[in-house]
């Protein structure tokens, strides 16, 4: 690779980071097509690695928020909480019946 692309990269990755992995808004800040991005992101490992490390940081950075708006009492944010993370618990607003062969059903909450 050569350098002007290594330099692309590492400014479409860092733009990446400020955008918390929103590709329109990086590559208009990185001056970069969306086309060139998915170039860079089929073809190059390492960089599809790099991307996907920025999209895990961004769900983490998104989950803290979540739970700053639970602990301040957000009732909504708690629902969306156990609505996705409670469903073996029961938090769901759908149930799955799955009968076998000996006709015992097994309710699961999907």
């Amino acid at each position: 690779m050569n350098t002007k692309e290594h330099l692309k990269k590492e400014h479409l990755l860092v733009a990446l980071t400020k955008s918390l992995g929103i590709v329109s808004n990086a590559c208009a800040t990185a001056n970069i097509s969306r086309t060139t991005y998915y170039k860079y992101y089929n073809s190059d490992e390492q960089f599809k690695e790099q991307v996907k490390s920025i999209g895990d940081e961004a769900i983490d950075f998104v989950e803290s928020q979540l739970f700053e708006l639970i602990k301040n009492g957000n009732v909504a944010a708690t629902i969306f909480f156990l609505k996705t993370k409670g469903k073996k618990r029961g938090y769901s607003e759908k149930q799955e019946f799955v009968v076998d062969e000996n006709l015992n059903i097994k309710v699961d909450w999907v």
